[in-house]
């Protein structure tokens, strides 16, 4: 029989892969969605590609993302969608720092914040 501690790790292992699996399915799926929406709502229309026109600004922010997205918007789920999937492995890293004080290994703690705060650094001033 396996010691506790390797289970509890086998566990914590199967939900952070499970965790990972759900955001990249959970992001396909609202991409997929705001993808057919988008060509129900322009699909007919005709496209000029002379200029470039990009996403408003408020398309640019999380808060715009979510306000679209909750007006059903198209571009707002397609956003949205892009939003948990980057979302995803930053959770994972979360996860990961508790998952090591769980296990009171503080090296891979404090490495583990480390590298949080330089993804939400990233995120942040990107």
């Amino acid at each position: 029989m396996a010691p506790a501690h390797q289970l509890d790790e086998k566990r914590f292992e199967s939900f952070i892969g499970t965790l990972l699996r759900v955001g990249v399915i959970l992001s396909a799926a609202v991409v997929f969605g705001g993808g057919i929406h988008y060509l129900l709502q322009y699909g007919t229309e005709h496209q000029s590609w002379r200029e470039f026109h990009g996403e408003p600004d408020a398309l640019r922010h999380v808060s715009g993302i979510v306000r679209f997205a909750t007006q059903l918007h198209s571009r707002g789920f397609i956003q949205l969608g892009l939003l948990i999937l980057i979302a995803t492995p930053v959770t994972r890293v979360a996860f990961s720092v508790v998952g090591f004080a769980l296990e009171r290994d503080w090296f891979y703690v404090c490495v583990t914040l480390m590298v949080l705060a330089l993804l939400l650094f990233g995120l942040a001033y990107a």
